[in-house]
């Protein structure tokens, strides 16, 4: 039986780390955890925010998807629109207000606030 969810995987390009950072802690809010030290000498950087925990791993092959996302519910979509360039409205899921945003390497992020 699942009982929750732990965190979500997404990838990013080797190096991206600043970038990462400056989005996700920056512009989305979230902070920054510290990954086990096992872990951080592959790269990457985690993430934490309340209810949510999103871990960046680098793939030297790189590639975002272009479907695969994941939705975080925000307390105010229009301000996040506001703020990241080339944030794309979109109304088609009942009882949301959304917008599709690219984080700094290219991957599909779903930003949705209840209506």
């Amino acid at each position: 039986m699942i009982t929750g969810l732990h965190h979500v995987q997404l990838a990013a390009p080797v190096g991206s780390e600043p970038l990462l950072r400056e989005f996700y802690a920056g512009v989305l809010g979230l902070r920054e955890v510290p990954k086990p030290p096992e872990l951080a000498a592959r790269g990457g950087v985690w993430f934490r925010g309340e209810g949510v925990e999103v871990h960046l791993g680098v793939e030297r092959d790189f590639r975002p998807a272009r479907k695969a996302h994941p939705a975080f519910l925000v307390d105010d979509v229009d301000a996040f629109a506001a703020a990241i360039p080339g944030a794309v409205p979109d109304d088609l899921l009942p009882g949301y207000r959304r917008v599709y945003v690219a984080d700094p390497v290219g991957n599909r992020i779903e930003l949705l606030q209840p209506r």
